[in-house]
């Protein structure tokens, strides 16, 4: 009984020797970095053949410790290790595409064959925190400086329960929130970057928010005189406002009058 169950043992682990590998998965890199595209099937040790295409087009092949490339070693960046490893240098992302990997044993078997989704993302941009406090609530707005339009990630703006979410965007906003740290998170799968911010809302606020709306007011309202004035108030209401002083308009001078003439007195003569 025991030889039969030894017998099925050793069957299994051939059959599964000989299994085709068949695994597609997705692998992301920030640009810059080194990226491994490792063979799931080959982990353990060394592998006698394996060759890797980029988009079905051939890049290189490991075969009993040579390695051979179809590509421009230099443009490519990339070689094998002996277990088989993709090794990609300072990726961009013009590397991004399907990679798939055979592998073959000595006697010419096909040992496994996996296809992996390779895609190269920028880091995400630092995102911005700034309020607006008007009646004691804030209007909070998160910000970020997409730098291209391909660029893929998610923010968040949260405040307790409040929360705002969006993706691929570069402006967030919470309205009417009360005075509370506000969070905004920007992610994508390569990276992530927060900003947080305590935003207080006084009464002050209210009141300079007041000022600059009254400054920005084309007309300008005259003061209202008080419902009950002081009896100082009174005395100084009643006194009679000063008159403007009228200039008067000079006249043409007046013709003098004509004076008489004077009768010649004769003086007389003596007898």
């Amino acid at each position: 009984m025991n030889f039969r169950r030894i017998f099925l043992v050793k069957c299994l682990l051939l059959l599964f020797a000989n299994v085709k590998y068949s695994v597609t998965s997705e692998i992301y890199m920030a640009v810059n970095e080194s990226a491994f595209l490792s063979i799931t099937a080959a982990a353990a040790g060394k592998v006698y053949d394996a060759t890797w295409l980029k988009d079905k087009q051939k890049m290189l092949q490991l075969k009993n410790n040579k390695v051979k490339y179809y590509v421009n070693k230099e443009q490519c960046r990339c070689k094998i290790l002996p277990n088989g490893t993709l090794q990609i240098e300072r990726v961009v992302k013009e590397d991004s595409g399907n990679y798939t990997v055979t592998v073959y044993q000595q006697d010419g078997k096909l040992k496994a064959e996996e296809v992996m989704k390779f895609i190269v993302l920028d880091p995400v941009p630092q995102p911005v925190l700034s309020a607006q406090c008007v009646n004691k609530t804030a209007t909070v707005m998160c910000e970020v400086k997409q730098k291209t339009k391909d660029e893929t990630f998610l923010m968040e703006l949260t405040r307790d329960k409040s929360k705002s979410m969006q993706k691929n965007a570069t402006k967030l906003e919470l309205h009417r929130q009360p005075s509370g740290t506000f969070r905004c998170v920007v992610k994508n799968e390569v990276s992530k970057k927060t900003a947080e911010k305590l935003i207080k809302c006084s009464e002050e606020d209210r009141k300079m928010h007041a000022c600059q709306t009254d400054s920005e007011m084309v007309v300008r309202e005259l003061p209202q005189p008080q419902c009950n004035p002081t009896p100082k108030q009174l005395r100084v209401q009643q006194r009679p406002l000063p008159q403007p002083h009228v200039l008067q308009q000079a006249q043409p001078p007046r013709p003098r009058p004509r004076t008489q003439q004077r009768t010649p007195h004769h003086s007389r003569e003596r007898p």
